[in-house]
């Protein structure tokens, strides 16, 4: 049963959605101000269920083309192990249960949800994704809001230099993990019918711009001290990382795609959550380090 709902909510990327969440909460927390676990609760709380419903019910709307691609077939609704009538209940209640959460913790917050939610299941299904070539660019604008909830949820202030950078990680991330997928699995998205970068262009081109957007994405990341708080874990953990991304993407470009796939992909994606999480290391350090 456990294994049925990870799979319909995509347990993976919620979690990751969460932590992206929690890191705009503790970039935009007053250290002055009362700390309240019941309000981060809801907060958390309130972006877990409403990412679970959203993803939820795009599988529900999805479920058809599921079905004709290899990595995807074995979803639950694709599959047949749940119905869609079952899984849109579920999607509605989850949706419901974290607009109700996100509103208890700020208006703003439950606010962003929704037009995350809009945009997402929206916009993105039925509109960019199945519609255009570079459809995971504006798609990448739902996908980076869920850190600028967290950050609402302490602040109306969302286009401070320190959510707007938090914001332009996760934008900028997202086409280098998204298209080092859709080189992976290209045939897939052939299948579906889904008119991909990979698929239209081809792999060099589709290379191509995952270097620009790589280059966009640690470029962001190295300017970090123009827009938040650094310390010397910048020049730790963020230098290095932004230099192993590079020298990845590099031996991936060289192989055409045919090497290194993995080893760049991840090194993508554990290195959101080093760029997302060195601000609030450094806001907050004074808890664990004594001054001098």
């Amino acid at each position: 049963m456990f294994r049925l709902y990870a799979d319909l909510t995509k347990l993976g990327i919620v979690i990751f959605v969460v932590l992206s969440g929690l890191a705009g909460y503790a970039t935009s927390f007053m250290i002055e101000s009362p700390f309240s676990w019941n309000h981060l609760f809801w907060t958390l709380g309130g972006i877990f269920f409403l990412s679970s419903g959203s993803l939820a019910l795009n599988q529900v709307q999805e479920y058809k083309m599921d079905r004709e691609m290899k990595r995807t077939s074995k979803r639950p609704i694709a599959s047949g192990k749940m119905k869609p009538a079952a899984g849109l209940i579920l999607a509605l209640v989850f949706l419901f249960l974290g607009s109700n959460m996100l509103l208890e913790a700020s208006p703003l917050a439950c606010l962003l949800g929704w037009i995350t939610v809009v945009l997402y299941n929206g916009v993105y299904t039925y509109w960019w994704k199945p519609k255009m070539i570079f459809g995971a660019v504006p798609g990448a604008i739902p996908g980076a809001l869920p850190v600028t909830i967290g950050y609402a949820a302490n602040s109306d202030h969302i286009f401070a230099l320190d959510s707007v950078y938090l914001f332009l990680i996760m934008f900028f991330w997202q086409m280098p993990h998204f298209w080092a997928l859709a080189i992976r699995y290209r045939d897939d998205y052939a299948d579906g019918k889904v008119p991909t970068i990979s698929v239209a262009l081809g792999v060099p081109r589709t290379l191509y711009h995952i270097g620009l957007y790589t280059f966009a994405y640690v470029a962001t990341a190295v300017a970090s001290p123009w827009f938040v708080q650094t310390s010397w874990i910048y020049i730790l953990l963020v230098l290095p990382f932004a230099f192993k991304i590079m020298q990845e993407f590099y031996r991936f470009w060289k192989s055409v795609g045919q090497e290194r796939w993995l080893a760049f992909f991840m090194w993508v994606n554990i290195s959101l959550l080093v760029f997302l999480y060195v601000p609030v290391i450094d806001k907050w350090n004074f808890l664990f380090i004594k001054s001098n």
